[in-house]
């Protein structure tokens, strides 16, 4: 199971990379020529520096021992079921996983505010995201009353205000405007929020990849809120923009530790590398598992379609590429949902899991394109008012998928 979230992340990565180099140069050129004004506007991009460029090394022993000076609990190994028993909340109640997606983060953010709209929204004793979904997890974990942040998180931002087309020594794309968005939303007063949740036992986890330990590493961010200073509130944002941060697309996150007495620099970034959605450690799922996962519902909001589409693939390596790794991230995708929905029967907790419906086809233009959120972000937001966004049952998950021939 490790070596497939290891496969799924990769689809993941490599898919956004080429679905970036497949965009038509005349869908690309407006995103261009709307950063270059936003850069006259607020700041020119940050300069690199040799500087940046050197790390100081350290071991795999160290790796095992590092932790984040003066926040004991900051984080804890995604894959070790000990671990991660360190982070258990004590608030009892539903849990909420929201996976990666990308611009289709749009459709979890309405089913959100539908959701909350219909008044039957739960508090969750647990919220977990990973890639965009950390962008909304923190917010979700918050309650209703954020749910207009999300929105403009989704319906009023464009390919802009998320990166530059601009390559960079370790990237395709230079994600500052992200960065300075993160920056803006996340507030010390949104960390104060967290911290007073996180005090009552619910808990906010948001997971990234460490590069170094090819590990999955689930953070606890209630408890780097709990700090309060202006270093937790950089960590914070920190590891948002690091569990967004696609590989060869966006820079990796460096994160300050310590061990051994020695004090030395993690790279971090996508978290669905090794986690497309995450909920526990797979150990804790199987029957093998040393403990009951301490949850009787578990919401998934699944921001990406589950059956397969018909689609005519361009004869070229964009073109391939790209359709290649769509189809099979759509097959990594229902193989996790089987695995958790196999998990959740075992130990008989109730899963409702939420996905793009198969009838959703408004067009899309390129990356982030505001219309084609506008619309997702609808699209859920009507799901999640009917109350029929979230099934209690599998939907058809075979290689064959809905609308194909038997």
């Amino acid at each position: 199971m490790p070596r497939f979230r290891v496969l799924t992340g990769f689809a993941i990565a490599l898919m956004i990379c080429a679905v970036s180099l497949s965009v038509p140069e005349l869908q690309w050129a407006p995103a261009h020529a709307q950063t270059k004004k936003k850069v006259e506007k607020k700041a020119a991009a940050p300069k690199e520096t040799a500087k940046e460029q050197v790390r100081a090394p350290f071991t795999a022993e160290d790796q095992d021992a590092a932790v984040v000076p003066g926040i004991p609990d900051a984080r804890a190994w995604g894959d070790s079921e000990t671990d991660f028993a360190r982070l258990l909340p004590q608030a009892s109640g539903p849990w909420l996983a929201i996976s990666g997606g990308g611009s289709d983060g749009a459709y979890g953010g309405g089913v959100l505010a539908g959701w909350s709209e219909s008044g039957t929204r739960p508090e969750f004793a647990v919220v977990t995201g990973v890639s965009i979904g950390s962008l909304v997890a923190p917010f979700a974990f918050l309650g209703s009353r954020y749910d207009e942040e999300i929105r403009k998180n989704f319906t009023t931002v464009g390919a802009a205000d998320i990166f530059e087309d601009r390559v960079t020594r370790d990237s395709l794309v230079d994600y500052w405007p992200l960065k300075a968005l993160i920056e803006q939303r996340v507030t010390a007063k949104l960390l104060s929020e967290i911290a007073t949740e996180h005090a009552r036992g619910r808990r906010l986890f948001v997971v990234t990849t460490n590069l170094d330990a090819g590990r999955r590493v689930v953070w606890n961010m209630g408890a780097i809120a709990a700090r309060g200073d202006d270093k937790a509130l950089k960590l914070f944002r920190d590891i948002l923009l690091a569990s967004s941060s696609i590989p060869g697309f966006f820079s990796p996150v460096s994160v300050a530790v310590e061990a051994n007495g020695k004090k030395f620099e993690e790279m971090h970034n996508d978290g669905t590398i090794t986690a497309p959605f995450f909920v526990l450690p797979e150990t804790m799922f199987s029957a093998s598992g040393k403990s009951r996962p301490p949850l009787s519902q578990l919401y998934v909001i699944v921001n990406s379609k589950l059956s397969p589409e018909f689609g005519m693939t361009g004869r070229s390596i964009p073109g391939v590429l790209g359709r290649s790794i769509a189809v099979a991230l759509t097959a990594a995708l229902r193989t996790e949902v089987m695995l958790i929905n196999a998990g959740a029967q075992r130990h008989g907790i109730a899963l409702r899991i939420a996905h793009v419906d198969p009838t959703f086809n408004y067009p899309s233009r390129g990356l982030f394109d505001g219309r084609y959120m506008q619309a997702l972000y609808d699209f859920g937001l009507a799901a999640g008012k009917k109350g029929t966004a979230f099934e209690s049952t599998l939907p058809d998950l075979s290689l064959r998928g809905a609308g194909n021939p038997q």
